[in-house]
C-alpha cells in the first residue's frame, strides 16, 4: 500500500486551491471591453477551425473572456456550432448542435446549455479556464468535467480560450496530475500561446 498517494493528493488539491484562489484575482483586474472581439479575431487569423469542422465552445459565466463574437463570426461564415450540455458530476460532458439565436436554459453551476438541439460530438473545442501555463497545464473549476471531456475526445483539437493575464509565469506553472489533460495552444486577446509538453 502506498501511504504517500493520499497525502501527494490532499497536498496536489491545497496548491489547485492556492492557484485558483489567485487566479480569480487576476481575472477580477481585467476590463473585458473589445477582449471579446479581440480574441475571435486572434483565433480566426491565427488557428481558424478548418471549414466543415464541428466546433464547440461554451456560453461565458460572469467574468470569462466572451467567446459570443467568436461564436457569431464562426456561424457567419458557416461553421457549424455545438455548445456542452453538463451532465451528473463525474461524467465527461455532452454537446448539442447549436446556433446563435437558439434558445438556452439555465444548467447546473450557472452554465447555460441549449434547450435543444441533436447530440454531436465535436470535432474542435475552445475550452474555458482559470488559469494556463505555457507547457499547456490548465486550471479549471476543479468539476474535471473538460479533463474527462477531452480524454474522451483523443482525435479533437481543443483549444484554451483566456484573457493574457490568466498566464501562470510562476515557475512550477499550473499544479496538475496524472488526469489532468495539457492544451497544445491558448488562445488570448493578444495572440495564440503555443504550449509545449502537451499530450
Amino acid at each position: 500500500m502506498n501511504t504517500d498517494a493520499p497525502y501527494c493528493d490532499v497536498l496536489l488539491a491545497e496548491l489547485k486551491a492556492e492557484a485558483r484562489r489567485v487566479a480569480l484575482e487576476r481575472r477580477a483586474t481585467v476590463d473585458p471591453a473589445g477582449k471579446g472581439e479581440a480574441l475571435a479575431a486572434v483565433i480566426l487569423r491565427d488557428c481558424p477551425p478548418p471549414a466543415g469542422a464541428l466546433v464547440s465552445a461554451f456560453w461565458p459565466m460572469g467574468p470569462e473572456i466572451d467567446v459570443r463574437p467568436l461564436l457569431a463570426a464562426l456561424h457567419a461564415r458557416g461553421q457549424p456550432l455545438c455548445l456542452p450540455v453538463t451532465p451528473k458530476r463525474g461524467q465527461p460532458l455532452r454537446f448539442r448542435r447549436w446556433a446563435p439565436g437558439d434558445p438556452l436554459s439555465r444548467g447546473p453551476l450557472g452554465t447555460r446549455q441549449p434547450v435543444g438541439g441533436d447530440e454531436a460530438e465535436p470535432d474542435w473545442l475552445f475550452v474555458p479556464l482559470l488559469a494556463f501555463d505555457r507547457s499547456g497545464g490548465r486550471l479549471g473549476y476543479g468539476g474535471g468535467y473538460f479533463d474527462r471531456t477531452l480524454a474522451a475526445l483523443p482525435r479533437a483539437i481543443a483549444v484554451g480560450v483566456a484573457y493574457a493575464v490568466q498566464e501562470m509565469h510562476e515557475p512550477p506553472g499550473v499544479p496538475a496530475g496524472p488526469t489532468d489533460v495539457r492544451l497544445a495552444r491558448v488562445a488570448t486577446e493578444n495572440g495564440v500561446v503555443i504550449c509545449g509538453g502537451a499530450s
